[in-house]
């Protein structure tokens, strides 16, 4: 672990120097075992095209095309895929003792889980252009402009949010086969919401939790962003900007704090 020195000064250069450390070490894993890492890059562009090729001409969306619908949609539910991945390795960590190794070890206590949230958002931002590039195969054209860097960033800033609830689970997951569970859980959580059809379309109080779900608004803001035409209505939808900013501001401070706490109180 390469270190700096530790002097009151240098505390904040002492845990980024340390958390790039950690991060490292996983990138590292990636290039020795590259399969994992491919296979969720693929799996998004595999979802995209069976949404808009084979279920897309049965599905109306008010104002444009399903594709154009679709795409933003995929991108932002690629940010909530690998949390499972996430929460595996820090289990694993956990198990085989190399956090007691890490906790020995004069390193900055939050290191380990920024390090972890710093690799995955690497794995993100790789994935994010990947269904993008396929987007635009496939004919998507978003409106050129700042919009678009702006959509980006919500959708890095939502990834963020979901990365540190995965780190934490996987520090509170005791078992690696209650992965598997959380795993299950994040398909209705991903379907009850405005990715894959409008929640125009759905049951009235259906379509209001799909409306306030975290990724529904940043569906919306990235919609509007990048020239989507939008058909819902109500307060969520119309603030949807706002709210894809709040909603991962909250998830990272409430999350990365238990993470912390959680990581500092685990038994040697």
């Amino acid at each position: 672990m390469t270190t700096v020195a530790r002097e009151p000064g240098g505390r904040l250069r002492w845990a980024v120097t340390d958390a790039l450390t950690v991060a490292g070490r996983d990138v590292a894993h990636w290039r020795r075992q590259p399969a994992g890492l491919v296979v969720g890059l693929l799996f998004p562009v595999l979802l995209m095209v069976v949404f808009v090729y084979l279920l897309g001409g049965g599905i109306a969306v008010p104002g444009g095309s399903y594709r154009d619908f679709m795409v933003p949609g995929m991108l932002a539910l690629v940010m909530l895929f690998g949390l499972e991945g996430t929460m595996t390795a820090v289990v694993t960590d956990t198990q085989r003792g190399v956090t007691d190794r890490f906790r020995a070890l004069p390193m900055a206590q939050s290191a380990v889980v920024t390090g972890r949230c710093l690799a995955d958002l690497a794995a993100s931002v790789a994935g994010l252009a990947l269904v993008a590039l396929a987007g635009l195969a496939m004919g998507w054209r978003p409106d050129p402009g700042p919009g678009v860097v702006t959509a980006v960033g919500l959708l890095l800033l939502l990834r963020v949010g979901f990365l540190w609830v995965g780190i934490w689970l996987g520090l509170l997951a005791r078992d690696p086969s209650l992965v598997a569970a959380v795993q299950i859980l994040i398909w209705p959580f991903a379907f009850l919401s405005n990715v894959f059809v409008p929640v125009s379309s759905m049951p009235g109080w259906l379509g209001t939790l799909a409306a306030w779900n975290p990724v529904a608004a940043t569906v919306t803001a990235v919609r509007e962003l990048t020239g989507v035409p939008v058909s819902d209505d109500g307060w969520a939808t119309e603030h949807a900007t706002l709210l894809a900013v709040a909603w991962p501001v909250v998830l990272t401070a409430v999350f990365a704090a238990l993470s912390v706490r959680r990581w500092q109180g685990l038994s040697r």
